[in-house]
């Protein structure tokens, strides 16, 4: 006489959810994303709409290049902005990201040239340039709103958008008739290769050594010599002063 086979499955309780047992996130976070950011019914509109009316707390991103993947660096710059916001969303403020991306300058402009050679025209360089900055603001985005940073994704600021540009020279307009614009004397940093202005910042010094000498000598006429650079008098030197 045969035995018949025991079916041990059914003799294991086990709870049964209504999720998948396996993460297998590569696939499903992507639909994640998608919820999260519709743009009716997502969980940024419905925050917006939970906080209606509620004191406003806006953080315009100080917006990243767009002229290449993202890196640790923009991980750890987004991820925190969020936390700022989602914490002034919790304590009651309708907190609110708008993402933005910087459009203009040399980074763009050298990737363009890595690509497409130097000595490019004028018009064709921009026309490239926006191309490629429309290209990388998606995929910056996209990867973005992967890291789980909730914002107005719909509506983000660029500085390439031509109302954008037009209102930069409006409030350029108006800083100049205030008159906070003048001419002074200030050295405007050039590069040579790039043919282009560098910010300050921009500037790196290389190391050098030198056998110059400071040697003082004695002044013979101290009135001369402070008239020489408009002062009155030679600040803390009586007689027989050194000038260095």
């Amino acid at each position: 006489m045969s035995t018949p086979e025991t079916d041990y499955s059914k003799t294991l309780n086990l709870s049964d959810t209504p999720f998948p047992m396996r993460g297998n996130l590569p696939k499903r976070e992507p639909a994640w994303v998608q919820a999260w950011n519709d743009p009716e019914h997502g969980v940024y509109a419905r925050l917006r709409a939970a906080r209606a009316g509620a004191p406003k707390f806006i953080l315009h991103d100080g917006p990243p290049y767009a002229n290449g993947k993202i890196h640790i660096g923009h991980a750890v710059n987004k991820v925190l902005k969020d936390m700022i916001v989602k914490a002034r969303q919790l304590a009651g403020f309708d907190a609110q990201y708008i993402p933005g991306w910087d459009c203009h300058g040399l980074p763009i402009e050298n990737a363009i040239e890595k690509l497409h050679g130097r000595n490019l025209a004028r018009d064709d360089m921009q026309a490239k340039s926006r191309a490629f900055a429309t290209e990388q603001i998606a995929q910056q985005m996209a990867d973005f709103q992967r890291l789980g940073v909730l914002g107005d994704w719909l509506n983000p600021y660029k500085t390439m958008n031509f109302a954008t540009e037009a209102n930069e020279i409006r409030a350029f307009k108006r800083v100049m008739e205030r008159g906070f614009v003048y001419r002074g004397l200030k050295p405007v940093y050039w590069c040579f290769d790039c043919a282009s202005s560098l910010a300050e910042f921009e500037i790196e010094y290389a190391d050098k050594k030198s056998d110059t000498l400071d040697v003082a000598f004695l002044a013979d006429d101290q009135a001369a010599v402070a008239q020489a650079f408009g002062l009155a008098s030679l600040p803390g030197q009586v007689k027989d002063s050194l000038i260095y």
